[in-house]
């Protein structure tokens, strides 16, 4: 693989990380721009899906012959897609939802092997959240960790402590 560019459609700090802890190292890092909205009605698993899709289209032709790799990640709470919070409020309102209850962490994953086959993949997880004080969601607010994650926050990070079962 070594011959063959390796490009990460992803903007994701944490993506590029497990990427380096498997020794994998993007020739170039894309956030491609596609519009995150849900389709009404769009369930969480096929939602995460296509936006793995169509961020893999968004670059694929800028690259031919390279393998790509393009993710999205998505916290359910039952038919419920919760996104990147916009601000302190919604990540607020997200972590009350979160807490004391338990959610789907859903990752798809597209990838074109450079000889023009794409595949998808999807991984679920169950985790379970610990009910949370206003203290506890108010320190996390604070910290900041919650800007630009699923669901408002990132379980490998400080949220962690709010984990009971994964």
């Amino acid at each position: 693989m070594a011959d063959i560019p390796f490009i990460l459609a992803s903007a994701s700090p944490r993506r590029l990380d497990l990427l380096r802890q498997a020794r994998l190292e993007p020739l170039e890092i894309i956030a491609p721009a596609v519009d995150e909205t849900p389709l009404k009605e769009e369930l969480p698993r096929p939602y995460a899906a296509r936006m793995a899709a169509e961020k893999l289209d968004a670059v694929k032709d800028r690259y031919p012959g390279a393998v790509i790799l393009a993710a999205d990640t998505v916290v359910a709470c039952g038919r419920r897609i919760l996104g990147k919070p916009r601000d302190e409020a919604a990540a607020r309102k997200f972590l009350t939802l979160l807490s004391g209850r338990r959610h789907r962490v859903i990752t798809a994953v597209a990838m074109a092997d450079g000889k023009g086959n794409t595949r998808e993949k999807q991984v679920m997880t169950q985790v379970q959240f610990r009910r949370l004080t206003e203290r506890d969601i108010g320190f996390y607010i604070q910290s900041g960790e919650w800007e630009g994650k699923a669901g408002g926050y990132a379980i490998q990070g400080m949220a962690a402590r709010f984990v009971t079962r994964i």
